[in-house]
């Protein structure tokens, strides 16, 4: 069986990477979403809870069955090394997931499998020896700070948080093998020709 190439997507907060990732779709792509699989192993009955509590205590667990994340992030933010606990908990559930569904995408003929990871640059070679070709959806800062106000409502001081905690946009750049710009006057249209000219020069 001819194994799909295997693309790593990534890009900063409100770059605009899961409108690009539902394009790929469109063109035949799995979409292994490591953020939502990370998501659900903290949810309701996610599989790193009993790990959790047994670590961490039952107060991590909230009232309605899932990791109570405020309490984890003043815990991590008090105690880095709690984070590498968490980390240890949960890192090897998100590859096992991750694994599954890239086998289910291969098993189901998909013509290529793309990983979505937010912090793809950030986690260096332990996710970029997982793919063939990094694909970097990119824009300004101030882009990214305005889209981000209107959709979640935070200030532009915690949106700049969140992008100083993130890589650079240039080390993100550096690392691409693929860009796609996506800044403020980019329409959707214009972005979906982007994809599609991927999409063919990398031959799907």
């Amino acid at each position: 069986m001819n194994q799909p190439l295997r693309l790593g997507l990534t890009g900063g907060i409100g770059s605009g990477k899961s409108t690009v990732a539902g394009m790929l779709a469109e063109y035949g792509a799995a979409i292994i979403d490591s953020d939502a699989i990370s998501r659900a192993t903290t949810a309701v009955g996610g599989v790193a809870l009993p790990a959790i509590e047994a670590a961490f205590g039952s107060q991590m667990i909230g009232m309605d069955g899932a990791l109570d994340r405020a309490t984890m992030r003043q815990l991590v933010f008090s105690d880095p090394s709690a984070r590498q606990r968490l980390e240890a908990i949960v890192h090897p559930l998100i590859s096992h997931e991750v694994d599954r569904q890239a086998s289910l995408g291969v098993e189901q003929g998909k013509k290529f499998l793309v990983f979505d990871v937010p912090l793809l640059v950030e986690s260096g070679a332990r996710w970029r020896s997982k793919v063939d070709r990094v694909l970097v959806v990119d824009c300004p800062a101030q882009t990214q700070i305005e889209r981000v106000m209107v959709r979640s409502g935070l200030t532009s001081e915690e949106v700049q948080r969140v992008i100083d905690a993130q890589a650079s946009r240039e080390a993100r750049l550096s690392a691409a093998d693929i860009v796609i710009y996506n800044g403020s006057g980019v329409s959707l249209s214009t972005l979906h020709e982007s994809v599609e000219n991927v999409v063919t020069s990398l031959g799907l």
